[in-house]
């Protein structure tokens, strides 16, 4: 069994805290389920709790090293997927057996949170994977060590139902030079499963699908060597609803930019685009037709 459980939570870049809360209640429907900072390096974030992972928006708050970092980053590529963390039931067997693929990742530390909603403390610990060892890409491993429910789930906002909100994540997207690199890192040394591996010259892409925690994670590589990326990069999101039209109908009417309902191109499905406020992810809506 692998050691990687779920894509615990995919963390979103921000410049403004506030703003990008209030873009992300809007999209999902539902209020945040944490909002805390990280003293001493100056960061901060505003959590939701989905079905199958949580969002993390994170920001510089003060002064700090993580700040400074995360100010470089924000100032060189803009707002955007800044990276994943993969859960893991055990951090020490977990960082034992990817070093005994290859990865050679750091030891376990512990770490803990306050939330400034409730006062409620979350603990935890992280796997640090250095970018080399992980193609330039921000992951971490994580294991909890309180309580699921530390973490409520992220409650509908007054007004909207389930229909109408977003109940989890779909995939998503690292655009790649080079999938089989990516089948390497994901696949062989992280240990997750891939479910799919298929080029499709109709669309110009070569596309891995890594599956784990109900949610994938989608590689893309481009077949014309002049559009792909130098590096890899994180690069998009899909939302799972269960009524894209309802969803789509709720965003425009709350003023996003969000595009007509179309055919998505897995069979059964349909799709819409959410063009902004995204925060600079490019972002899907996908669901049952």
């Amino acid at each position: 069994m692998t050691e990687v459980t779920s894509v615990d939570h995919i963390i979103i870049a921000v410049r403004d805290l506030g703003e990008a809360e209030k873009n992300y209640t809007a999209i999902f429907g539902r209020e945040p389920s944490w909002k805390g900072v990280h003293p001493g390096v100056g960061t901060g974030n505003v959590l939701y709790r989905l079905a199958n992972t949580y969002v993390e928006l994170y920001a510089p708050v003060a002064e700090g090293a993580n700040a400074d970092a995360l100010k470089k980053r924000l100032d060189e590529v803009g707002e955007g997927l800044y990276g994943i963390v993969l859960g893991v039931e055990d951090a020490a067997a977990a960082t034992e057996a990817f070093n005994a693929r290859g990865l050679k990742s750091g030891a376990p530390v512990e770490g803990s949170g306050r939330d400034e909603i409730t006062g409620a403390i979350r603990k935890w610990r992280t796997i640090a994977m250095p970018a080399d060892q992980v193609r330039g890409l921000f992951m971490l491993g994580i294991q909890h060590l309180s309580p699921a429910d530390a973490l409520p789930p992220a409650p509908l906002s007054a007004g909207v139902s389930e229909a109408e909100a977003v109940p989890g994540c779909d995939h998503v997207v690292v655009m790649t030079p080079d999938a089989e690199a990516c089948k390497q890192l994901f696949g062989d040394k992280l240990g997750i499963r891939l479910a799919l591996d298929q080029t499709k010259p109709e669309w110009g892409v070569r596309q891995l699908f890594f599956r784990v925690g109900g949610l994938t994670i989608e590689v893309v590589e481009s077949l014309d060597k002049s559009k792909a990326p130098k590096t890899e990069r994180f690069w998009g999101l899909a939302w799972k609803v269960a009524n894209v039209g309802a969803v789509a109908g709720r965003l425009a009417k709350a003023g996003l930019d969000v595009s007509e309902v179309r055919v998505g191109r897995k069979e059964g499905t349909e799709v819409a685009t959410i063009r902004k406020a995204t925060n600079g992810v490019p972002t899907l809506l996908v669901g049952p037709a």
